[in-house]
């Protein structure tokens, strides 16, 4: 048994699928089929039940859940603890959604310097559903995401309240139809849904972006439109760069900071919430 085929197992746990769960680790479904099969030798009981549709974990399967994911946060844990330099005391690691870099992880990050300097620190920038495999499997220590997955052991708290507004290079009005020159920026599902029910008629989209920074820099060189956050935008909107868009739709998008109730015995994840807890803070008042 290696560490690599539990993750294996974890992987489809989550995701109830065979193939994404070996598009998610990048290998072949007939390699994470092989790990699994390896798996149910050496415990000698079948993991999964195999279906058209995708698998579940039977009775098994379920009992050695907690298990394997005690294992792999064990051996993070020892791998990353080990492997301090001289003079670190310990290490944390922060999984941000994309699209935060600016607002979250850089003025953490300084605060973490600033306060906790015995501390090493890492920062993952991803989407929700990869964070939240990363925090199940002990490669981060919190997140802050957009759709955290319900856990008994995990800890969720709404962290900031956010504006999505419509800005446009030149001023306009908000039109029904599709508008040229419109990037869609991919908030998340329940942007999109809420999207959708107020533009019914622009279904789909000549360009789409995940990253709300491409977008912002698309506009101020080539012109156009897109909903961006309001705290990224607001210095643009006040020298004349940006305009908002009249009678545009304004969104609200909601981050959600999650960790396992078990962290909180670290000191150092303990640190690494106070440093959340001021970031969250100064942001509310910058706003």
């Amino acid at each position: 048994m290696n560490i690599e085929t539990i993750r294996a197992f974890l992987e489809v746990s989550s995701t109830g699928s065979f193939q994404r769960a070996a598009e998610n680790l990048n290998i072949t479904q007939s390699a994470m089929s092989a790990r699994i099969k390896s798996l149910e030798s050496l415990l000698n009981r079948q993991l999964f039940n195999r279906k058209r549709n995708g698998a579940s974990l039977t009775t098994g399967g379920q009992t050695f859940y907690k298990h394997a994911l005690a294992i792999v946060q064990t051996w993070e844990q020892a791998r990353l603890e080990t492997s301090l330099d001289v003079g670190v005391d310990a290490y944390v690691t922060l999984g941000v959604q994309i699209n935060h870099w600016r607002s979250i992880a850089a003025p953490w990050l300084d605060w973490m310097k600033r306060e906790a300097p015995k501390i090493a620190t890492q920062i993952h920038s991803d989407y929700s559903d990869r964070l939240m495999a990363r925090l199940r499997d002990g490669l981060i220590n919190v997140a802050v995401l957009y759709e955290p997955q319900t856990n008994p052991d995990l800890i969720v708290k709404e962290f900031a309240r956010e504006e999505i507004v419509l800005v446009s290079s030149k001023p306009r009005q908000v039109e029904r139809n599709p508008v040229e020159g419109y990037l869609f920026v991919d908030w998340g599902a329940a942007f999109r849904k809420a999207h959708i029910e107020f533009y019914p008629d622009t279904p789909s989209h000549k360009v789409s972006l995940s990253l709300g920074s491409a977008a912002l820099d698309h506009i101020l060189n080539h012109g156009g439109s897109a909903y961006l956050l309001r705290g990224d935008v607001k210095d643009h909107i006040r020298n004349g760069n940006l305009h908002v868009v009249e009678g545009a739709e304004v969104f609200s998008l909601s981050t959600y900071l999650a960790y396992f109730s078990d962290a909180e015995e670290s000191v150092s994840v303990e640190r690494a919430l106070e440093g959340l807890q001021m970031v969250r803070q100064n942001y509310h008042k910058s706003q």
